[in-house]
């Protein structure tokens, strides 16, 4: 479903995000955003190592 959106659509959504909150909050958001992914990834590769670990037992 992501993969359909094209530039026109992103550029509208970023607009309707830049009049929510305004541009003084979009970095903090963005910020946040990425920490959150990055915790995301790192609370699954713990998970994959666990398996492992379970697997080879």
């Amino acid at each position: 479903m992501l993969g359909n959106l094209g530039l026109p659509e992103l550029l509208v959504i970023f607009l309707i995000v830049l009049l929510l909150f305004g541009a003084k909050r979009l970095p903090e958001i963005a910020k946040g955003l990425g920490r959150s992914i990055q915790e995301f990834k790192n609370s699954m590769k713990e998970v994959e190592k666990h398996l492992e670990e379970v697997k080879k037992a």
